[in-house]
């Protein structure tokens, strides 16, 4: 029955008029191709799709039919490592291969990696691949050959990027975050009071960072990264990575390293990009499996190299190009760690026991990859690599389970890297190692052991005749942490958080204990760079009372009591190493005397009790009353031709102008005669 209804409407729609499915003359379509048809647009073939996947391979060993599978093999088995092949073409002529073959890959981002990686590859001693982009063809056939001057950029004046040196008090400077992040501040370091140079409300939306010679401020914003410097914080370069959470800076500060865990794709490394500092382009970006050991990638002290471990293997390379040194990694099984010496271009590494192969440690020579020194290590649990700040020497801090004996022993293994065939030393420790940390610019270290109650700090001097002597222990400590002097002979043991602050300021040159005090629950130990203060404080992101920096000398004297509200960050501005030479150092230190009466004499002015405000305020009248001075002058020497004119040409303004040679003489002048009678005598 249904059936039969449905056969009469669609006889009745066959027989009657035909609808009309035309638009009225006012109808307006707001309704994109893209919402309709977004799924089919999106697979619409692009006019560049293949050709920007596809690179040539020139220098191809030249073979016949059989040697083909193999070389093909060959050919795959190296540049699949950048990515998917979906097409190889090999031409070939008179039987043979022709010398250079066509691959296509999946996406043009491998075919990128491919080219910036491979060309050079060493394939035997007479062939050496060189890679171009397919595309590239076109694009130098189309060069003119008329050279064309490039067009004038406008010059950026940014202002004097290191002005803050230039302060004639030598005074620091270093940056405040605080309200819990909401306003950030740099301020100079005063022995009276901080002065405030800038402050900005949501300058940054997590923390800031220093470059590694004070140039830059980088702060972080959702879309990426910005950098700020001159006289006034201007803007100078900003680098876009979307959620942006960690970033490094080369120590020579033309790159900067950011990560993000939200951009990473498969196809396109975006987790960790390296950027030009200068110009701001992007010069290669990688794939991040981990940041729990932040910085990913390490740098060498001079900026030209940078590593990178993986599994079993050491990754290094070489600016400005960003590719891999001898493109090719270091196959290194079971390497846990890495490090650069802060001196050279020498990398330290370790690597655990194997069955009957021993631990080692390899020292190795860049770039020329020359291993200096190897030690094999017996029982190894854990390593840890610690170098001096100059690179003399390097610790390496060795966790041992000796046979037949239960615990842990700990040595010290001291490489004296200046010395021919570096030499090492051994120190062994039976107690837990809580803390170690190298005098920056000497010879001497310090260790933090026992247990509490009773740690012990230990003093060391790695002495030029072979031996590392025991200078000084102190016993019963409360510290946990050890913060050298900059500048080195000082430091400052702390038991910070779960130990409530406890401080202990030392003179290692004679092992004293200057002063012994307390900050209270503070989190954090900051030596200004030339190491004549020390900030210590209580973060509002780890403690969220009482939240403040605390300014003291070098010996321990407390200075200033700084209280922000929910205060979170204190960094000290680095300083850019000294351009004098050592001569000039010895020479500066040896007169020091001569300039010490001025250094007193300011010290006093800036002890007076005279408020600043108050001495600003005489500093302002006596500079109205100067001004004044010099138009009264200015108005008398205007008037004087109207003042002859007036007195009859008789300048009167020189009239006092002789009295040394002036006679004084006694006039006597008859006024009057008074008689007075006396009456009968």
């Amino acid at each position: 029955m249904r059936d039969t209804e449905d056969m009469d409407a669609e006889v009745e729609f066959d027989e009657g008029e035909e609808p009309s499915f035309s638009d009225p003359e006012d109808f307006v379509d707001d309704i994109s191709d893209q919402e309709l048809l977004g799924d089919v647009l999106r697979e619409k073939p692009q006019e560049a799709d293949g050709i920007d996947s596809v690179i040539v391979v020139d220098n191809v060993p030249q073979v016949g039919p059989d040697r083909l599978e193999k070389l093909k093999n060959v050919i795959h088995k190296i540049f699949s490592k950048f990515g998917k092949i979906t097409n190889e073409f090999y031409p070939e002529a008179d039987g043979k291969t022709k010398g250079y073959i066509f691959l296509e890959y999946s996406v043009p981002s491998h075919a990128h990696e491919a080219v910036k990686n491979a060309d050079g590859y060493k394939l035997d001693k007479q062939h050496t691949f060189r890679v171009n982009l397919f595309t590239d063809f076109d694009k130098y056939m189309s060069i003119s050959d008329e050279w064309e001057p490039p067009e004038k950029q406008p010059f950026k004046d940014f202002g004097n990027l290191r002005h803050w040196l230039e302060d004639p008090d030598c005074r620091d400077q270093y940056s405040v975050i605080y309200d819990s992040g909401e306003k950030t501040g740099i301020f100079s370091n005063d022995v009276k009071e901080p002065i405030e140079v800038e402050e900005r409300a949501r300058w940054t939306e997590t923390y800031v960072r220093w470059s590694p010679k004070g140039t830059y401020l980088a702060t972080f914003h959702q879309r990426g990264i910005a950098l700020w410097g001159g006289e006034k914080f201007k803007q100078i370069q900003r680098f876009s990575h979307q959620g942006v959470q960690l970033i490094d800076f080369s120590p020579c500060e033309r790159y900067v390293v950011t990560f993000s865990p939200l951009m990473d794709t498969k196809d396109d490394p975006q987790a960790i990009i390296i950027w030009d500092v200068l110009t701001g382009q992007k010069k290669r970006g990688f794939h991040c499996e981990s940041s729990a050991h932040w910085p990913i990638f390490k740098w060498s002290p001079d900026g030209k190299f940078f590593a990178r471990m993986t599994q079993d293997t050491l990754s290094i390379y070489e600016t400005p190009s960003m590719g891999l040194l001898d493109k090719k990694s270091l196959k290194i099984n079971g390497i846990k760690d890495f490090s650069w010496s802060p001196g050279d271009n020498i990398i330290a590494f370790w690597v655990p026991e194997d069955k009957d192969i021993p631990a080692r440690v390899t020292l190795m020579q860049l770039p020329s990859r020359n291993e200096i020194r190897v030690r094999n290590l017996f029982n190894v649990v854990d390593c840890k690599l610690h170098w001096q700040k100059n690179g003399d020497y390097l610790c390496v801090k060795v966790d041992r389970t000796p046979k037949g004996t239960q615990g842990i022993v700990t040595n010290f293994e001291i490489f004296r890297m200046r010395e021919k065939q570096v030499p090492v030393d051994v120190v062994e420790m039976k107690e837990g190692i809580i803390a170690f940390a190298w005098e920056p610019n000497g010879s001497r270290f310090a260790v933090l052991h026992g247990e509490s109650p009773r740690i012990n700090a230990s003093f060391y001097d790695v002495k030029s005749n072979g031996k590392i002597d025991l200078i000084k222990m102190f016993d019963k400590q409360q510290a946990n942490s050890i913060f050298w002097s900059p500048q080195g002979q000082f430091l400052v043991l702390a038991g910070l958080r779960s130990m409530n602050g406890a401080l202990a300021f030392v003179d290692t040159s004679d092992c004293t204990m200057m002063n012994i005090a307390e900050h209270y629950m503070a989190s954090d130990v900051e030596w200004d760079p030339t190491g004549r203060f020390v900030v210590t404080s209580v973060s509002w992101w780890s403690h969220k009372v009482d939240n403040a920096y605390w300014l003291w000398t070098f010996q321990g004297r407390l200075l200033q009591k700084n209280n922000k509200d929910r205060f979170c960050q204190l960094l000290w501005r680095p300083r850019p190493p000294s351009l004098l030479s050592q001569e000039q150092i010895k020479a500066i230190k040896k007169d020091l005397k001569k300039y010490s009466k001025i250094f007193e004499q300011k010290d006093r002015l800036s002890q007076s009790k005279a408020s600043k405000e108050l001495v600003d305020k005489r500093r302002a009248m006596m500079e109205d009353y100067r001004k004044y001075r010099e138009d009264a002058m200015k108005m008398y020497q205007e008037q004087r031709p109207l003042r002859l004119e007036l007195r009859g040409g008789v300048d009167t303004d020189e009239l006092e102008s002789n009295v040394d040679d002036w006679e004084e003489e006694t006039i006597e002048f008859f006024i009057n005669e008074e008689i007075i009678p006396i009456g009968d005598l």
